[in-house]
């Protein structure tokens, strides 16, 4: 979330991200990243419409699939979060629409532990869309996904969810100074580990696949896409410097 309306900085993350450092390299938008495409002819699709042709095409999971699962923080689980400091919050409104929100923090700070069964989550600056907040107070049930640099295995913890505006644990969540002014509470009822796979697949952490410059800088993104009355000079100013120091004030 982000530091002022004109912009949407929902994907904001640290300056080694030349995508939105204002200082990067201009990446020139060549037909590849402009292209219009025409959607493909109508395909008959063989599409999985029930539980049981599902299981038959993929297969009945290994009993540890099941297993694994558990409603009560373990050591481990304390230690992964201390050392998390991004995870996923995916939420969905009173009709099923679904939204996903990154969040972060300095490890140690993303995560308040309230007891074996509960976690809290601060809210920080940002661009006041509240998109997953509001579908929480149409529907609590929330999931979430803690990822701890260099590492390919994920901390999932599905549960309910409710808003506080202020509480005692609060003094423990600041950061730079920033008293979070909300912060989610979540129950958990579901805990488990999730496997490296994916991580591995996508090589996400060897920094030889990572290609940043290949794509747009951040400010030339809202001036070609986001409808901002902003001049890319002054988009920027706001993704600069700027944008870095106001990561924890309103």
């Amino acid at each position: 979330m982000t530091t002022d309306d004109h912009a949407d900085d929902h994907i904001a993350t640290g300056r080694t991200t030349a995508v939105q450092d204002a200082t990067a390299p201009t990446a020139a938008l060549t037909t590849a990243h402009t292209a219009t495409y025409t959607a493909a002819p109508t395909l008959a699709h063989a599409e999985i419409t029930d539980a049981a042709a599902l299981t038959e095409l993929l297969g009945e999971p290994q009993p540890r699939a099941w297993t694994k699962e558990r409603t009560e923080l373990t050591d481990i689980d304390r230690d992964w979060l201390a050392m998390s400091p991004f995870c996923f919050l995916a939420t969905a409104d009173s009709d099923g629409r679904c939204d996903v929100s990154p969040k972060g923090d300095p490890a140690g700070r993303l995560v308040h532990v309230l007891d074996g069964h509960t976690i809290a989550i601060a809210e920080r600056p940002g661009n006041r869309r509240a998109d997953g907040y509001r579908n929480i107070l149409a529907n609590p049930h929330v999931g979430l996904n803690f990822v701890v640099p260099g590492r390919g295995d994920t901390l999932r913890i599905n549960g309910r969810a409710r808003l506080v505006s202020d509480a005692p644990f609060f003094d423990d969540m600041i950061v730079k100074g920033h008293r979070p002014v909300l912060a989610v509470v979540v129950h958990i009822e579901q805990i488990f580990f999730h496997c490296s796979k994916a991580f591995l697949r996508s090589g996400l952490w060897q920094p030889e696949s990572w290609r940043p410059d290949d794509l747009p800088r951040r400010a030339m993104i809202a001036d070609r896409v986001e409808n901002t009355d902003m001049t890319l000079g002054e988009l920027d100013d706001h993704y600069g410097e700027r944008y870095h120091e106001k990561l924890y004030r309103g």
